[in-house]
């Protein structure tokens, strides 16, 4: 589907244009939205804005990395949107072609930062103080600001792992933990990629319309900033909980370990003493002594009494 706007000289703004029978110089400037195009529509890309074939493929190729592209009289921008559907995270990308008097965004899914802006547009007035590079930074802020709530979420899901209120079990805590990190790692090879595409456009000498509004653009480069250093911490605590966790594990096994072998110890000299006196000897003068029996549990007894106490005074209970 294709919505296409425009907003002529007079600043009156125009919607549900046909894309086969507008004129670029009826108006200031344009937007064309291509929203889940089918291959009929996609071919306007081509014959209606002419845009260079190279550009119209990375469209068609799905998650292409974050990067911006010249040419002659307009810049080709690769975006990621991010959202969080059943515990995963979903990466979709949002492509724009920006010139001075058009921009034409491009989705595979429905973009909510498009939707966004776009009812914006259509339900404010003062439209006539607005142009393409308006309408790309504004979508571009609302990619950024949609990705502050996973990592919000995140530390909130680190800290309930934290305090472990509901005492669920390691193995349970460990494989969620792992569950966040690789979240984070997908979440992070979104965000890297798009602070690096701010910092090429903020340095380049090509794009009037971002120098323009470099504060503005540079206040998107602060927040991806912000959530980069924000993943790299909320990574590093993921990886202190996991090395208490299995500290813990270690410490409390070495324990039961520990106790384990207490035990034996003690055992080995009673067995000792029972191995002894169980054997088949004819001449061993204890098996016929009437209080044999009661002595050697008594040793045993003993043994196993001052061996616990020394134990004990070693610290090791």
């Amino acid at each position: 589907m294709i919505h296409l706007y425009g907003v002529t000289a007079q600043g009156k703004l125009e919607k549900n244009i046909p894309i086969t029978s507008f004129h670029f110089s009826n108006y200031k400037w344009i937007w064309a939205d291509f929203n889940q195009p089918t291959e009929e529509e996609v071919n306007y890309l081509t014959t209606v804005f002419q845009f260079h074939p190279l550009a119209i493929e990375d469209c068609m190729h799905r998650l292409q990395r974050p990067k911006l592209d010249y040419y002659t009289d307009y810049t080709f921008y690769v975006t990621h949107s991010v959202r969080v559907e059943k515990d995963e995270l979903i990466k979709e990308e949002l492509d724009f072609f920006v010139g001075e008097n058009f921009i034409v965004t491009f989705h595979r899914e429905p973009s909510m930062e498009v939707t966004q802006v776009k009812d914006r547009l259509l339900g404010q007035n003062g439209t006539e103080n607005w142009d393409t590079y308006d309408v790309f930074h504004q979508i571009l802020d609302k990619i950024v600001d949609n990705y502050f709530p996973l990592i919000y979420d995140i530390e909130d899901e680190l800290d309930v792992i934290e305090d472990n209120r509901n005492n669920r079990t390691m193995n349970d805590l460990v494989t969620e933990l792992f569950d966040i990190r690789h979240m984070l790692v997908n979440l992070r090879h979104t965000v890297n990629p798009m602070r690096d595409l701010l910092y090429r456009m903020l340095n380049s000498q090509h794009q009037a319309g971002v120098r323009e509004r470099k504060e503005y653009f540079s206040d998107i480069y602060d927040h991806l900033l912000k959530i980069s250093e924000m993943i790299m911490s909320n990574r590093e605590i993921t990886a202190d909980i996991r090395d208490s966790y299995l500290s813990l594990n270690a410490h409390q096994t070495n324990n039961v370990m520990k106790v384990l072998t207490i035990i034996t110890s003690i055992f080995v000299p009673l067995t000792f003493i029972a191995g002894i006196y169980g054997m088949n000897f004819t001449y061993m003068p204890e098996l016929t002594w009437k209080y044999g029996y009661f002595v050697s549990l008594g040793v045993m007894g003993i043994i196993a009494v001052a061996m616990y106490m020394w134990f004990k005074k070693k610290g090791w209970f």
